[in-house]
């Protein structure tokens, strides 16, 4: 009896809380949704900004596969990692953001999981609403000079963007930015200058050693004459 008694007392205690949440909660924002967690989700202020943990659900549109992503809002700007996932529940990308703009390192995945791209980005800065950046030559990576200018509110590649082959992780690509200059262009591959080898058939070589101590036979090597 003594612990049922307590029990009721914990389950009373527990409501009273609840209750607490969902009255400042209401309060707090004009529309929300409860998590079976309990958190507070997709949040919207007074005002009408955005706040606090958010769950993002995104049709397929024009071919378009649709998504999930997930991260938290501030003022109605995303901030700090937000992860993306395939309707099918599969992980597909990691975003980073800063007062709403792709800020530092994304990666991005097959929907088994392999890494396929890493991008790197420089974000907006509302402290720094001027940005000093260089002025390259044209057609060229030399920089001339450096000008300030009005930051404006966007993402620009920034960094070095990494490209993997799905399965291996083998680094097939590779491109450098510098404030949204393209400074280090991918290179093609490598052709070599030695002749290709003249690959010979497996039956020629088996016939090639069947007759190697007869005279007087001629060779075959896989090539035709006229």
């Amino acid at each position: 009896m003594k612990v049922t008694i307590q029990y009721a007392k914990r389950l009373i205690l527990l409501v009273i809380a609840m209750q607490f949440i969902v009255s400042t909660s209401s309060a707090q924002y004009k529309s929300y949704k409860i998590s079976p967690k309990g958190d507070t989700l997709n949040a919207i202020d007074n005002n009408g900004l955005k706040q606090g943990k958010w769950v993002v659900h995104v049709d397929p549109l024009r071919g378009e596969p649709g998504y999930e992503e997930e991260g938290v809002f501030v003022n109605d700007k995303k901030e700090g990692y937000w992860r993306k996932f395939s309707l099918m529940g599969d992980l597909i990308a990691y975003e980073s953001y800063k007062n709403g703009d792709k800020d530092g390192k994304s990666e991005y995945f097959t929907n088994l999981g392999d890494l396929i791209r890493e991008e790197n980005w420089h974000g907006y800065n509302p402290d720094q609403p001027y940005d000093t950046i260089p002025v390259y030559g044209t057609g060229s990576n030399e920089i001339l000079s450096y000008k300030i200018v009005k930051a404006e509110p966007y993402s620009v590649k920034d960094g070095v963007w990494t490209y993997y082959e799905p399965g291996t992780g083998k680094i097939v690509q590779t491109e450098t930015y510098d404030r949204g200059h393209l400074i280090d262009k991918p290179k093609p591959a490598l052709v070599s200058e030695e002749p290709m080898k003249k690959i010979v058939p497996k039956e020629v070589l088996e016939w090639q050693e069947k007759n190697s101590h007869k005279k007087n036979v001629k060779v075959i090597d896989g090539s035709t004459s006229q």
